[in-house]
């Protein structure tokens, strides 16, 4: 078995034919015909269903591919981390993020990163970390850093705690209920909720419900944290956020907290990874560069 056929294999599946797979890979169509009935013939098992419309793969295909595609990336990694620890800048380093980790570490590692790795290529993929586990856990992911919130995620998963979090109640600049300093006062305003941060429009009736307050009504939902912001800045909604959309909102005028007296805990920020391999120097370097960014991170607004 040739790398050249896992990389042949990945290519027709993920184009849906020779054609245009072979014009992917720069490659004749016979010669790439030849790559995939050769590995085939060492399998003995048939890869793909062949038809005018094209090619797809088969149950065995699918099993095949899925292994073939992490250990191609796996052995991508591998032969960028010599290249980097002989110092040669060459690769690339993916990772996902979640909204607050955006805003309040991200602006501190991409020149350090980018200074010593001036030539790999940073892949900034923004989500929680249920979307990406599978990424992290076939290595197309190299960490995630943000909130946590599955417990049970087995012994290939690492999880490293970074800094607690909390979460604070944002209005537009010159609120009626601005002057409110605490939930009882907000009992009867409009809000509006974003799925897009750990917690989100699921954990504000429970903060209301403790307290004895009722249901809150949540007008607006939205995918995004901008979305959310943007919405909040041109209306009366407010809206809950970690706390380090606040530097965010007050950059840009248009928003500001209220100052509550109630602590609104958020999930903790970590820095999550595969356990069983090492990072290459780049994600390595980058890894670290969150973990210094993070020290400077405080559980308090």
């Amino acid at each position: 078995m040739k790398l050249t056929q896992l990389r042949d294999l990945a290519s027709i599946a993920e184009t849906g034919g020779l054609r245009r797979a072979a014009r992917r890979l720069g490659l004749s169509q016979p010669a790439l015909s030849r790559s995939i009935r050769e590995l085939e013939d060492e399998l003995g098992v048939k890869l793909f269903e062949r038809s005018v419309a094209g090619m797809e793969l088969t149950q065995a295909g699918k099993a095949f591919a899925t292994r073939g595609r992490a250990v191609h990336r796996d052995l991508e990694r591998a032969r960028e981390e010599v290249f980097q620890y002989n110092s040669i800048n060459v690769g690339e380093v993916s990772i996902g993020l979640s909204s607050a980790a955006h805003v309040a570490l991200l602006p501190r590692v991409v020149v350090p990163f980018r200074r010593r790795f001036p030539k790999v290529k940073l892949h900034i993929i923004e989500s929680l970390f249920p979307a990406l586990d599978a990424g992290i856990r076939d290595g197309s992911i190299d960490f995630y850093v943000g909130p946590v919130t599955t417990r049970k995620l087995g012994s290939r998963i690492k999880v490293e705690p970074l800094f607690d979090n909390c979460r604070v109640v944002i209005g537009r600049k010159g609120h009626p209920l601005g002057h409110v300093t605490s939930l009882d006062g907000l009992a009867g305003a409009e809000w509006v909720m974003t799925s897009a941060t750990a917690g989100g429009d699921i954990d504000l009736r429970p903060i209301f419900d403790e307290r004895g307050l009722p249901p809150p009504v949540v007008a607006v939902r939205t995918q995004t944290v901008l979305s959310t912001i943007t919405v909040a800045a041109s209306s009366d909604l407010l809206t809950i956020l970690p706390q380090q959309w606040l530097s965010f909102g007050r950059l840009t005028g248009l928003l500001a907290p209220i100052d509550v007296a109630e602590r609104l805990a958020a999930p903790g920020i970590c820095i999550v990874g595969r356990a069983t391999l090492p990072l290459t120097p780049a994600a390595q370097h980058l890894s670290d560069l969150f973990h210094r960014a993070a020290m400077n991170q405080s559980d308090r607004p």
